[in-house]
Formats: structure tokens, sequence, C-alpha cells
């Protein structure tokens, strides 16, 4: 189950499905996660028959296993007669109607965690750009799994039971991966998948000051980028590693800082972390 705030896999998965069909134009396209070197389909758009949904698809078998263990996309543009894959799944897949498939690995360091197709009725050509497009799709997911993991794995350990709320690990935990999140969204072009991100940023800000309301009021507003240079400045980093973390210059990290320093009226980068933080600006 996921933490409050924070989308379940069961959503990630639906959501990408839902926008494989809409940015791709196709009409049908469906997913599963991989479990025990199998895809079970459990989001299905687009759909003539209840079939496609509980399909399970093994490792190595049609055209979505081959993907599974390859790791890279396969398309048959004609499904019927493809001599490439194996037909395991043809009274499914040819029984929905589908002609031209195209399926694609979603690959979370180094490991498929799912697999999503993308199909039409009608045996046609497969333009480079829709390929990219359903790619692309798969590149978003895999982000967003990345990050469930890790605010999963981090929440867990960081909301444990505790006679006296956050120990000290457990907050910078926390603020690592307050940090990390934010430099995974200044790289995401998708503004859905951002506000995501957003959301879970505040939430781990809020868990960080344990409920507590901020107890310094500033009439300041910081801008994104000078936020993920103090996130990471709160990490003891150096300018140098910021800037190779946020791939910005060095002198342009060094002309955020001072810009959030003195917005915070702060004369020293330890001194703006202490204030944003006593403002409720960072975790």
């Amino acid at each position: 189950m996921a933490s409050p705030g924070l989308a379940s896999e069961a959503d990630l998965l639906a959501r990408a499905v839902g926008d494989l069909a809409t940015r791709t134009g196709l009409p049908v396209a469906f997913g599963g996660y991989e479990a025990h070197d199998t895809v079970e389909m459990t989001a299905v758009v687009g759909n003539r028959t209840p079939h496609l949904a509980g399909l399970v698809v093994r490792a190595t078998r049609g055209l979505g296993g081959r993907a599974m263990v390859e790791r890279r996309p396969r398309l048959a543009l004609d499904y019927r007669s493809s001599r490439h894959i194996t037909h395991d799944y043809d009274r499914v897949i040819l029984g929905e109607g589908i002609a031209t498939l195209f399926a694609v690995p979603v690959v979370v360091s180094g490991r498929t965690r799912s697999v999503l197709y993308c199909g039409s009725w009608h045996t046609s050509r497969f333009g480079e750009a829709t390929a990219r497009t359903a790619v692309q799709v798969a590149s978003d997911l895999a982000t967003e799994l990345r990050v469930h993991d890790e605010v999963e794995r981090r929440l867990t350990f960081a909301t444990s039971p505790a006679e006296s709320g956050l120990d000290p690990r457990a907050r910078e935990e926390l603020r690592e991966t307050y940090a990390e999140l934010r430099s995974i969204a200044a790289d995401v072009s998708d503004a859905g998948i951002r506000t995501r991100l957003a959301a879970l940023e505040q939430r781990l800000a809020a868990l960080s000051h344990d409920g507590e309301p901020a107890d310094l009021q500033l009439d300041v507003r910081l801008s994104p980028r000078e936020v993920d240079v103090l996130a990471c400045a709160a990490l003891g980093s150096t300018n140098a590693e910021i800037a190779a973390t946020l791939s910005l210059k060095e002198g342009t990290v060094k002309s955020y800082l001072q810009s959030a320093m003195s917005k915070l009226d702060a004369s020293t980068r330890h001194a703006a972390v202490a204030r944003a933080r006593r403002a409720g600006l960072l975790p």
C-alpha cells in the first residue's frame, strides 16, 4: 500500500497506459508489472473484448516476452504473420482484432519492471515518432517507479514508531531524498510528473518537521533553482558537487546561493539553510 500522498504502483501503471493511448493516438494500450518472469496485464485501455485484462505473458514468449528479457522495444507490424515471435497468445491478441503491436519494457536499475503495449486494428506503417513517444512514456514510468521505490523505502524507515519524533539519521534520510527529488524534477519535462514530484517534496518537508508549524515567518520567495541549490548545500555539498548534481556551471551555483542568502538575510550558506528550514522552505 502506498504511503499517504504517494501514488500506488497500480495508479502509476494505469496513468502510463492511458498516456500511451492518448499520446500515440493508437486505439488500444495495455500493460502490467513483472513478477517471477511473467507479466500480468492489469491496465487496459480501448479493448474490444475482456480477454486482455488478466492475460499473463511469460518471459521469452510472444512479443512482450521478448521485450521483457531483451530489455528493448519489439514491433510486429503484421502480428499474425510475424516469424520473429512465438504465437502463444494469438487467441487473445488476434481475438481482440489487433494487427500491429508494439511492446516496450519499463526498465528500472537494469531490471524490467513492466511491459507496456500499444496497437492498432489494421496493419500499417509504424512511424518513428510514434515509437519515440511510446518509449518516452515507458521512460517516464521508469522514473516514477524509481522515485516511488526510494520514497517508500525512506518513508518506511523514517516514519517507523519512535518515542520522540524523527531521530537524526531518519531526518537526514528525508533531507537526502528531498534533494534527490528536486534534482530529478529539474530534468523532467512532463508537467504532470513534475506536479506529482512536487507533492512528494511537500510531504517530505512536512514529515521532517514532525508536523510542527514553521517558527520563522519570512516574506520571501525563493526560485525553484535557489531551493534546489540550498537543498544540496544543506547536505554539505560543495559548489562543484552541486553543479554536477544539478547539471549547472559552478559560477551559476554560486550566483543562486548568493541570491538565496540575500533573500534570507543570511551571511553564510549554513545560516541560509538554517533560516530556510525554520521558515519551512526546506526539510
